[in-house]
């Protein structure tokens, strides 16, 4: 079974990029074919800043957290070219009316990004990733569900018009952890500033947490779990014992939720302290992270370039 997922160098990874993604793939690698990519063509449509720099830190993040380029294959988007080849070609028969109606689009232009084509044609470029590599599972969260339904249409289209050609893909979701919460309490997210970042400095972590919103419930008073962003995403960090404990901490009241940031910040520092070493490792080591990246490209470009060729001949280039 040929897995594929990837993220974007829009900056450092946060827990959601972990637990949403991350995690499952690092734990499918010795079962799957995984194949993971830092997205950089799809962070454009956000114009972050320091790309290049960005996309040599996801890739330091990645292997940190577990991503082995030996059992896998891992590369930087734009190191295969094809993909934006392909990206024009499913162009010509991508519907507009298909594109008009995904939710993240909508949903990036009322958080207030531009309205570039870019943004709006990022569905494309996203099945032009998955078909491009004849992808059969890609794990997504509840809000990529839609891009990858785009991209089965897509597919079925194109086999239509032209014969089979696309394995059409099938979405992989964790519904414990599809959706993320940022401190905020909405799905944690760059773009939303609401993230708890799993590189941050001692400083910086022990900040972003103390910043989640919670309630004004008095110290000796017993608090409400269910719906409190720390107790939210500390749950993520623990078993179901674990899960009890806390539950128990917070019914019996005598704690504020400092007290239960305070904790929400040991969990973080421990269950991540090997990833954060080795990531300031391959972070001194560039040379290093840049040919396990090509190591990878090799390989995908390979894959690639079999699959232009047999749409060559389909659709007469």
């Amino acid at each position: 079974m040929r897995v594929l997922t990837g993220l974007q160098p829009s900056g450092d990874l946060h827990i959601g990029n972990y637990f949403g993604a991350i995690k499952a793939m690092v734990d499918a690698q010795n079962t799957q074919d995984m194949f993971i990519f830092i997205a950089n063509y799809h962070a454009m449509t956000s114009n972050p800043p320091n790309l290049r720099q960005n996309s040599l830190k996801a890739a330091a993040a990645f292997l940190s957290l577990g991503v082995k380029p030996d059992i896998c294959t891992f590369w930087l988007q734009s190191d295969v070219k094809e993909v934006l080849e392909l990206y024009w070609i499913l162009s010509q028969i991508t519907p507009m009316g298909l594109l008009e109606r995904a939710h993240s689009y909508k949903d990036k232009l009322a958080k207030g990004l531009n309205a570039t084509h870019g943004l709006f044609s990022y569905p494309v470029l996203m099945a032009a990733d998955i078909l491009l590599y004849s992808s059969e599972l890609v794990p997504v969260g509840k809000d990529q569900v839609q891009h990858l339904e785009i991209a089965r249409d897509l597919a079925v289209k194109f086999n239509e018009k032209f014969g089979d050609t696309f394995i059409l893909p099938q979405a992989q979701i964790n519904e414990e952890v599809a959706v993320v919460p940022g401190i905020d309490g909405e799905k944690m997210s760059k773009s939303y500033k609401n993230t708890i970042d799993i590189f941050a400095s001692a400083k910086d972590l022990k900040k972003q947490i103390s910043a989640i919103i919670t309630d004004s419930s008095p110290l000796q008073a017993p608090k409400e779990w269910h719906s409190c962003n720390v107790y939210k995403i500390s749950r993520l960090f623990l078993d179901e014992s674990g899960q009890n404990n806390l539950q128990a901490r917070y019914e019996r009241g005598g704690e504020g939720h400092g007290h239960f940031k305070a904790y929400l910040n040991e969990l973080i520092l421990d269950y991540f302290s090997t990833a954060r070493s080795e990531y300031e490792r391959l972070l001194a080591k560039p040379g290093e992270i840049k040919e396990i990246l090509e190591f990878g490209a090799t390989k995908a470009r390979k894959i690639a370039r079999e699959k232009m060729q047999e749409l060559y001949a389909k659709i007469g280039l």
